[in-house]
């Protein structure tokens, strides 16, 4: 085991400007504030540097830009700051992305990772080695789809991912896996059910919600909207991640999920009727957003349009995370509700930061 403690070396978080990374480093920080915490990011679409700001500007952090498919930055990164233990966010991760143009998703999720895993091995067993920790986050997408009746996916399920994003999980995986069985690499991987919460890409479902709300755009939602996912607020995902590395066991595999499964459609209606009662109780919403559908008198759900389903779109996820809860004692602070309302309070709060990104995006088309 490697126990985090304050002998330990520097940690690095590759992708940690996305979203789940982000949200790590913030936690991680507040956990930890005498760690000193080195961001390895290349500030893809999904990067914002924003959001690590204000722990940039107070020097609670090293960023460094880069590509994790750079060999030698990788390693002069690792040698610089005596690294000994990385937490591997770094990925393509939305499945529309992955089925226009998958070859950035092989090259991040399949040849990134084993560059990572290839260079910690050289740093840390080379000699006589020294104690390391390579934790590898990925999602619950490689198990597949799951019919109504199915159980919930366990750490023992076969992977058996449909889209080109979750078979570029699934393969960075095995590698991981096969990193510790035939060199002796100590990791460990967590998979985790939908997140959702602060810093999130405006292009991901409870996001683009919520800005189409705001801005008077079009909700869309795939086919008839029945897709289940179980949803979990992203700092109890950081919170999970903590304790695997405080307290789990290399080689082994955690799922962490929210038991909290939702129909996309019910979740779009309840997003909808959450942010109607948030402008009926703050009149000052009206003015910040003047496109809102709340301005001209209708409710938010008038701006939901069914379009074509998503090719090859899986029906269901579900997570079976009684293995950390047994094993770690890990479990969710937040509830859908609670989390839900500090995801719209940071929004509401926070337009700085999502507007720029919507207003890219637009330019981009």
């Amino acid at each position: 085991m490697h126990p985090l403690d304050s002998e330990n070396g520097p940690i690095l978080l590759t992708g940690a400007a996305g979203f789940i990374g982000s949200n790590f480093v913030h936690y991680w920080h507040q956990s930890n504030p005498e760690d000193r915490i080195i961001v390895l990011d290349a500030l893809t679409y999904a990067g914002n540097r924003l959001s690590l700001e204000p722990l940039e500007q107070a020097e609670c952090i090293h960023f460094v830009e880069g590509d994790i498919c750079n060999a030698d930055l990788v390693a002069r990164v690792m040698a610089d700051h005596d690294i000994d233990t990385i937490v591997h966010f770094a990925a393509e991760s939305h499945v529309d992305r992955s089925i226009t143009g998958p070859d950035a998703f092989i090259r991040t999720n399949l040849a990134g990772t084993h560059t990572l895993l290839a260079t910690a091995r050289g740093a840390w067993l080379s000699g006589s080695g020294r104690e390391h920790r390579f934790h590898h986050v990925t999602t619950d997408e490689v198990y597949g789809s799951l019919a109504p009746g199915d159980p919930a996916f366990t750490e023992a399920t076969r992977y058996e991912p449909n889209s080109p994003y979750s078979a570029s999980k699934a393969g960075s995986d095995h590698l991981v896996r096969a990193y510790q069985h035939t060199y002796g690499l100590q990791v460990t991987t967590n998979n985790c059910s939908n997140n959702y919460g602060p810093y999130h890409f405006p292009e991901k479902l409870i996001p683009l919600c919520l800005t189409r709300i705001l801005d008077g755009g079009v909700i869309p939602v795939y086919g008839d909207g029945s897709n289940v996912r179980d949803w979990l607020f992203v700092e109890d995902h950081a919170r999970g991640i903590a304790r695997i590395l405080e307290a789990g066991t290399p080689g082994e595999v955690y799922n962490i999920g929210g038991h909290n499964e939702w129909a996309n459609l019910d979740i779009v209606n309840l997003l909808c009727r959450l942010m109607d009662e948030r402008f009926a109780n703050d009149s000052a919403l009206a003015t910040r957003f003047p496109n809102a559908p709340q301005v001209r008198g209708e409710r938010s759900d008038s701006l939901i349009e069914f379009v074509t389903d998503r090719a090859g779109h899986d029906w269901r996820y579900a997570i079976d995370a009684s293995k950390i809860e047994q094993a770690l004692g890990f479990v969710p602070n937040e509830t859908f509700q609670t989390g839900l309302a500090k995801t719209i309070d940071w929004y509401l709060a926070n337009e700085a930061w999502w507007r720029p990104l919507l207003e890219r995006a637009a330019t981009a088309r």
